[in-house]
């Protein structure tokens, strides 16, 4: 696919990934919508791809308001008149054994940010995406694949975003290109700062570096652009999360202490 022309928006696009998406992807000639709640980082990120000669624009949105969803995409249309493809970036995390949560109310956080926010921003983009023959790309994760130690509700979240696509991709038959990709730890983010912790409240920032398993911001959203360009159906970064549902179906026992031990390499 040449980007070159096309219309993308990308929820999540104040920071990390999503922001990162949107520099990336305004720079190989597309027209790039960022979504995100927080309007001074979108009018800072315009800026920088404004010098750089990309094209773009920032329309504040929280994902977790059907209403802002809607205006969202239909702004969009009136501006653009298509959208050829919808990247889901945004996303939030958690850290913490179940056991050792004291306040709950923050898994429907994650399931309104995680799942329902998504699903808002696609029932409103649906109709244009069938029209422009587009791609869905979710910025997915290895817990939507399998469980992983601390991370229950995140792991319920895009266990369930993951169904809600791969069902969508069998009913539409064809009409629309969906990419997932699964992604790892990833550094040069704000998703470990940002995640909940048993509180309930954000954990913020820690002295803990990532692990040599981790993958560089630069890294991930370069391979993430290549598999857009190159209508893959899956994309997993790094490429050895490929081998987890082989593991989990042929070793699952196995599987579930490597990930253990890998949580807490964390």
């Amino acid at each position: 696919m040449d980007l070159t022309g096309k219309v993308c928006v990308i929820t999540g696009a104040s920071s990390g990934i999503g922001q990162s998406l949107a520099i990336k992807i305004s720079l190989k000639g597309a027209t790039v919508v960022m979504a995100a709640r927080r309007n001074s980082k979108l009018i800072t990120i315009k800026e920088k791809i404004d010098n750089e000669g990309g094209k773009c624009i920032g329309i504040k949105t929280d994902i977790t308001k059907k209403l802002e969803c809607k205006y969202l995409i239909d702004e969009t249309i009136n501006l653009y008149g298509k959208i050829d493809i919808l990247i889901l970036g945004a996303g939030v995390s958690m850290w913490s054994p179940f056991e050792e949560i004291t306040d709950i109310s923050f898994f429907d956080d994650l399931m309104a940010t995680n799942y329902s926010g998504a699903v808002h921003c696609i029932h409103a983009a649906l109709p244009h995406l069938i029209s422009s023959k587009g791609m869905i790309v979710s910025c997915s994760t290895a817990q939507a694949l399998v469980g992983f130690t601390n991370h229950s509700g995140y792991a319920a979240s895009k266990h369930a975003l993951h169904g809600f696509l791969d069902t969508l991709d069998m009913e539409l038959n064809g009409k629309v290109q969906f990419l997932e990709a699964c992604l790892g730890w990833i550094r040069g983010t704000n998703m470990r700062s940002n995640a909940f912790g048993p509180s309930g409240t954000k954990m913020g920032e820690t002295k803990r570096k990532h692990s040599s398993n981790s993958v560089d911001l630069d890294v991930c959203t370069d391979k993430i652009i290549n598999a857009i360009m190159e209508r893959k159906k899956t994309i997993y970064i790094p490429w050895k999360l490929s081998l987890i549902p082989y593991l989990d179906l042929f070793f699952g026992k196995f599987l579930r202490n490597k990930i253990t031990k890998a949580v807490k390499s964390e």
